[in-house]
């Protein structure tokens, strides 16, 4: 097992042992296990699965939408920090479709480089809200 912390502006997401948590990098995609070689690393934008158990199937693992943050591991501790994490229990899709939906009118109404880079932040951060919404909803059926 592996030690995991989610830490994000607005407190801790999760504390806890897992078996595998895979993480989006600037390289890809990524896999941690025990054992796992140190490592310093960006995260982007993207989605976080922590299967708990070696036994849990894809189904059962916790989906985590985040923002970029810092990736550190050692010693069978893997933290990653992070502006914004949001669990897939807590994203309303309904909602998160409606914020994309503002987010990309914001897009198309920006008028300069500052306006249309903080539009397209937001577009960036729903579009990975409503991807662990959908991971979520397709592992319910």
């Amino acid at each position: 097992m592996i030690h995991f912390q989610l830490v994000a502006l607005t407190g801790t997401k999760f504390d806890g042992d897992a078996y595998e948590i895979t993480l989006p990098t600037l390289e890809g995609e990524i896999g941690v296990l025990q054992d796992h070689m140190p490592l310093v690393s960006v995260a982007t934008n993207g989605v976080i699965a922590v299967r708990r158990e070696a036994k849990d199937s894809d189904a059962n693992r916790d989906f985590f939408a985040i923002s970029g943050g810092v990736i550190e591991i050692s010693d069978n501790t893997l933290r990653v920090l992070v502006d914004e994490a949001d669990h897939a229990d807590d994203i309303n899709e309904a909602e998160a479709e409606a914020a994309m939906e503002r987010a990309q009118q914001l897009k198309a109404e920006a008028k300069d480089e500052v306006s249309l880079e903080h539009a397209q932040q937001l577009v960036d951060r729903h579009a990975v809200r409503l991807q662990v919404a959908s991971l979520k909803r397709r592992h319910q059926k």
